[in-house]
């Protein structure tokens, strides 16, 4: 069976897309066949991302490893179309990533049960913060709050149906530069509530330039060779490595960094 990665967050601007997609595209990239679904069906923003890169490497010739894009299809014969494309895809899949809108949907819902691996992108900010825990004024926390508490539904879900259980990763995305107040508050937040209920805490993506001008072309840091950038910047490279250091962190099955 194909190994399922759910790409979720109820909050939109977190950067579920650009890690859907530079996840996805590493995994083809040494060699796992890869297959992608959009759940966001009113914005498909990881959709149109795979449909831009389909469109880029085929105007310009180019051969560069792409994830198979998978399709919803409208509920028919009483079964759910989540479930109808995942078994479309796994029979030529090692890997299938899911990303999921930045609301509650029950798209969203179903496929949290499905997780082998849930990666939590998330901006480094109380706001974020939120979505997971409820804080009291002086930095306490009280609870988990909307999405955490969706999370541990998913996770009973899979108890109850004999499936094992979701490893769960929260991406601090466009972390500071600098080691703000600010940043080691909310680093010191996750990690205890981490502890509370149950998710590994890594460092994400940076705040990059970069990110937002690949997307028009649905390219990925790890295409920039391929399309004649000779010299990359500081500034790609170090976002190529922050790329090498999440998929070492996800631990995925018979996966070895090599990108």
């Amino acid at each position: 069976m194909a190994h399922i990665i759910v790409v979720g967050n109820e909050k939109g601007g977190s950067g579920k897309s650009t890690t859907s997609m530079h996840v996805a595209t590493a995994l083809a990239r040494m060699g796992h066949r890869v297959g992608a679904l959009d759940l966001d069906v009113r914005q498909r923003s990881f959709g149109r991302y795979l449909e831009n890169r389909a469109y880029f490497l085929s105007r310009e010739g180019l051969d560069l490893p792409m994830p198979l894009l998978g399709h919803l299809e409208p509920e028919s014969d009483g079964i759910d179309p989540l479930s109808r494309a995942v078994e479309t895809l796994e029979p030529d899949c090692d890997f299938i990533l899911l990303d999921c809108p930045g609301s509650h949907t029950r798209l969203s819902q179903m496929a949290h049960t499905l997780a082998d691996t849930l990666i939590t992108p998330m901006n480094d900010s109380f706001i974020d913060f939120d979505l997971l825990a409820r804080l009291s004024p002086d930095g306490k926390i009280l609870g988990p709050s909307i999405y955490a508490e969706m999370v541990w539904h998913a996770r009973q879900l899979r108890g109850q149906a004999g499936a094992g259980p979701i490893d769960w990763l929260v991406l601090r995305n466009r972390l500071g530069t600098q080691q703000m107040h600010n940043k080691r508050k909310v680093g010191g937040a996750l990690e205890t509530l981490s502890k509370r209920i149950g998710f590994r805490v890594a460092p994400g993506f940076s705040e990059r330039v970069i990110f937002r001008e690949l997307f028009p072309r649905g390219l990925t840091l790890l295409d920039l060779k391929d399309i004649g950038t000779e010299q990359l910047s500081m500034s790609n490279i170090a976002a190529r490595q922050e790329l090498r250091d999440l998929i070492g962190e996800l631990r995925l099955p018979g996966v070895t960094v090599a990108i």
